[in-house]
């Protein structure tokens, strides 16, 4: 948890839960936060007791509104802002990193940076009274973490022009029909749906899942021929774990599995 309780962080039975806790001003991401979420997610990647990540913003207004705006005047010089991974000004770049499954529950406003935080988690679930956008090309610019070139191979060329050439709100159903969002669920329900996805997720072995949220994301940017070759490299390696050799004995022996993610 930070001093200012921007971010809490919980972690339940291999489940992270990570909300941004700035309801007020719909959870817009100040360059504090941002380094926060950095450190954070270095701690969901490294830390074997943790199996899923689960995002959520706090309140009902907003998932979040993207980056505070006077976050801005903390890139530095042009050079500074260009390499603010380096520089750990940058909270995009550690979540779509993580080679561990990330979900993210979405009530209310998704915009801009959020949006971004959204598209680097694999499952999006959202309620009906949520909306989408990348607003920021209405104040000068583009995104600059992931709605230029990751959100057109989550929902297609057409429609991430459409959202970000015009910088115009979606609502949730529009969201859901591109297949940015794969779940709409009522409010109250949202974080009970994350909730027993990421229980699933948590059950099954660390390594296959892992592997395969690697080669998903891998395979978007090559040829077919390529993330077959991929895909069976990991399969191969999956195979040779002792999780695979637990699962193939459980099967046999019609019991639950028991993975140790060896």
């Amino acid at each position: 948890m930070s001093n200012d309780d921007h971010i809490l962080f919980e972690v339940t039975d291999g489940v992270a839960h990570l909300t941004l806790n700035r309801p007020a001003k719909m959870n817009a991401i100040t360059a504090a936060m941002g380094g926060e979420i950095t450190e954070l997610a270095g701690r969901v990647d490294t830390d074997d007791t943790i199996k899923v990540l689960i995002i959520s913003g706090a309140g009902d207004r907003a998932f979040s509104a993207g980056s505070d705006v006077n976050m801005l005047d903390d890139l530095g010089t042009p050079w500074e802002g260009r390499n603010r991974a380096q520089y750990n000004r940058d909270y995009i770049a550690p979540l779509l990193g993580l080679r561990k499954p990330a979900i993210a529950a979405i009530d209310g406003y998704c915009l801009g940076g959020g949006l971004e935080v959204a598209t680097c988690c694999d499952i999006r679930l959202a309620t009906p009274r949520s909306s989408f956008g990348a607003p920021e090309v209405q104040r000068g610019w583009h995104a600059g973490s992931g709605n230029t070139s990751i959100l057109p191979r989550l929902v297609g060329y057409g429609n991430a022009a459409y959202w970000v050439l015009t910088g115009e709100i979606f609502p949730a159903e529009e969201a859901h029909r591109v297949g940015f969002v794969q779940k709409l669920v009522e409010p109250e329900d949202l974080i009970d749906a994350a909730l027993k996805i990421a229980e699933r997720l948590a059950l099954n072995p660390p390594i296959a899942v892992q592997s395969a949220k690697n080669i998903i994301r891998q395979s978007q940017g090559t040829s077919i021929a390529q993330g077959l070759a991929w895909e069976n490299d990991g399969y191969t390696f999956c195979m040779a774990t002792e999780d695979a050799q637990e699962g193939m004995r459980a099967f046999a022996e019609k019991r639950d599995p028991v993975f140790r993610g060896r």
